[in-house]
């Protein structure tokens, strides 16, 4: 089906985090509003922004040392070499967990409860059909 030289990667899956927080602030809009107080509101967005900011710098790392790698950032073409230096020594993939932390900062900073509810699709289908893959 897919090239052995490449992982058939096709979807970047950055798009797959996007869709899930769309879909919950579209169901909260649209569907039914959960009401949240205003006090875990505040709290929330303030939680939420130390998040995102933690998620976008592991992502940002992952990113620069793969570049500084020499191999593929995204994941169409194969990598042309194994990262094990920085966040890599932790993790295989810890551009999916920045992606991660960072959607549920978002998700917290909108103070809805609906956007966190599809993060868990979101994660089985990136984890089946782009981080297999990849391996």
């Amino acid at each position: 089906m897919f090239p052995r030289s490449t992982p058939g990667v096709f979807i970047p899956p950055p798009l797959f985090f996007v869709a899930g927080i769309g879909a919950g602030w579209l169901l909260d809009k649209y569907v039914v509003a959960l009401p949240i107080r205003r006090m875990i509101a505040g709290f929330a967005s303030v939680l939420g922004v130390a998040l995102l900011a933690i998620g976008l710098f592991l992502m940002a790392w992952g990113l620069v040392t793969f570049y500084r790698a020499g191999t593929a950032i995204i994941p169409h073409p194969s990598a042309s070499r194994l990262v094990v230096s920085g966040p890599y020594r932790f993790t295989p993939h810890p551009i999916y967990p920045g992606f991660t932390i960072a959607y549920i900062g978002g998700s917290a900073m909108l103070a809805k409860p609906w956007p966190p509810l599809p993060l868990p699709g979101v994660l089985s289908y990136v984890s089946r059909f782009s981080i297999t893959r990849c391996e």
